[in-house]
């Protein structure tokens, strides 16, 4: 198999110009959509397992607009190189984030999980579950001091609601700590799974803490809202994303300034330089010199 390399362009279009993440599907790297004009983020299929080239399948097919919501924007394949394109996020992760400053003010949280809420919606709406919200899978705007934008993101597990075809006995597919009980033992892919998601994930921006060493949800403003989303029973939670949208605004929590976001991959590095179109520019200019030069020559 082919490797990807720096400098290296894939199906004609997409310039590789360096390798920004590590991914369960392969590598991300930032790239030069030469034909959009734009940076992009690139990622890379590894090892071509069945699995794998379904999990692709599935991600490339995806199509959601939203601004909380990171998806595939294109896709290309050249030799052994299969490549989906999507919008350079530049802040990090949420994982990133609390692993840097521990736990989150009240209402910076609670904005982050609004957008989140936002971006479940979308995905809700297009039919689809998520299967693998977790901090790492949400990424960041580099916004600064200013407001944070978060942008749900790994859609290559995601599966129609209610979907037999994956159904995940006798493994479940998903992040321990953060499915829900159900999903771990293999239930159809429901909405009310990555609501549970949500719960694990706001427990861990109020109180710092990983899945693993959550006990319960804390005295917290937030509390009305985290507790209803880790209910056991799915029947028993929040059904949906817009509930829990509702939910989370009659709290009525007041924005607060949170740390800051900075832009975590810097300036890109150069790509290599076109010679032949310097070539081709430089040729033009002589002739159009030499142009000048006869015209003027006419003209004594």
């Amino acid at each position: 198999m082919l490797r990807p390399q720096p400098t290296a362009t894939v199906a004609g279009r997409y310039l590789l110009l360096e390798q920004i993440g590590v991914g369960g599907m392969g590598s991300v790297w930032r790239a030069r959509d030469t034909r959009a004009r734009r940076e992009v983020a690139v990622k890379v299929l590894g090892q071509h397992s069945g699995a794998l080239l379904v999990r692709f399948v599935r991600e490339q097919s995806v199509r959601i607009r939203h601004p909380h919501v990171v998806a595939p924007t294109g896709w290309a394949a050249e030799d052994d190189l299969v490549v989906l394109s999507m919008d350079l996020v530049s802040g990090g992760s949420v994982k990133e984030l609390v692993d840097r400053h521990g736990p989150l003010p009240a209402g910076f949280a609670a904005l982050l999980l609004e957008q989140l809420l936002l971006g479940l919606a979308a995905v809700h709406g297009a039919g689809l579950v998520h299967r693998d919200v977790k901090p790492a899978n949400l990424l960041l705007e580099a916004t600064g001091t200013g407001t944070p934008h978060l942008r749900l993101a790994d859609l290559g597990v995601a599966a129609p609601i209610a979907d037999q075809r994956y159904t995940t006995v006798p493994g479940a597919i998903g992040t321990d700590g953060y499915m829900a009980p159900e999903q771990a033992q293999g239930a159809l892919p429901d909405p009310r799974q990555d609501l549970y998601a949500v719960g694990r994930v706001g427990l861990q921006l109020v109180t710092g803490l990983p899945p693993a060493r959550q006990v319960e949800v804390p005295s917290h403003p937030l509390r009305p809202l985290l507790e209803p989303l880790l209910v056991t029973d799915p029947e028993q939670r929040l059904p949906t994303a817009d509930a829990a949208l509702r939910l989370l605004r009659r709290l009525d929590v007041p924005p607060e300034p949170g740390p800051p976001i900075h832009d975590r991959l810097g300036p890109a590095p150069r790509g290599p330089v076109d010679w032949g179109g310097w070539a081709a520019v430089a040729a033009c200019v002589a002739v159009v010199l030499g142009c000048l030069v006869v015209g003027l020559a006419a003209l004594v």
